[in-house]
């Protein structure tokens, strides 16, 4: 299986799917888990998709500060500022990651183009989406996004144009694929957001859209699949905190 950003955004559509390799639940304190507070977890069952350590997991998580993230892409320049505040422990392992090079020469490769659901899925070196690091992790749901217009059950949040928010299988199952919103996306809160994608980043995104999907025999004019711009990460580097 693969990892899912599950769509309720659709009237014809009760549910689609970006997808990764389903991973366990966090477990701390469990054989190839760290003790600290985000127990960050091995998947024996789903190794990585390339060498990559556990997140360093101290006592005290940094929750606080803006980490700047550089991604060099082909399409184009990403900036992403990583909220500690929101989501320290995704925050802790993004950067892990980055710093790991494990993002380096990977490619971008899911694109959303639903009315009410557009994102950019990446991080998997595999290319296929079913790849992760290895190790899973707790959720950091977000609490404070808006209800949809006219959603008045307040099941179906706005994930905003420029929200960066961590792909998942399930509850407790994040590993490294994150998804880039380019246009509002409805979807219930059960996405970790850690941070924003700037002004140049939404320019690349808006190229990638642009481009479209690739078409298959069944399907002449996806809404859902590879992109036909490829977008590969060059380089993923922190610029330091403020």
């Amino acid at each position: 299986m693969r990892k899912t950003i599950v769509i309720a955004a659709l009237t014809v559509l009760t549910s689609a799917s970006l997808l990764i390799a389903t991973a366990p639940a966090d477990a701390a304190g469990t054989p190839g888990s760290t003790t600290g507070p985000c127990g960050y977890t091995v998947t024996p069952d789903e190794p990585p998709a390339r060498p990559v350590s556990l997140p360093p997991d101290p006592q005290h998580t940094p929750d606080k500060g803006i980490v700047r993230v550089v991604v060099a892409t082909s399409q184009g320049p990403m900036l992403l500022s990583l909220d500690r505040a929101k989501a320290p422990c995704t925050v802790q392992s993004f950067l892990h990651l980055a710093k790991s090079r494990f993002y380096d020469f990977t490619t971008c490769h899911r694109l959303t183009l639903y009315p009410t659901l557009k994102v950019l899925q990446c991080g998997d070196p595999s290319g296929t989406g079913e790849g992760g690091p290895g190790y899973s992790y707790k959720d950091e749901l977000p609490t404070d996004l808006p209800n949809w217009p006219g959603d008045t059950t307040g099941t179906r949040k706005v994930y905003a144009r420029g929200t960066l928010a961590m792909a998942n299988a399930g509850p407790n199952t994040n590993g490294s694929q994150f998804f880039l919103v380019f246009g509002d996306s409805r979807l219930r809160p059960d996405y970790t957001v850690f941070g924003s994608v700037d002004r140049l980043g939404l320019a690349t995104l808006d190229r990638v859209a642009a481009g479209g999907i690739v078409p298959t025999p069944d399907d002449p004019a996806p809404v859902d699949g590879t992109p036909v711009r490829t977008t590969d990460i060059i380089v993923a580097r922190s610029l330091g905190s403020r």
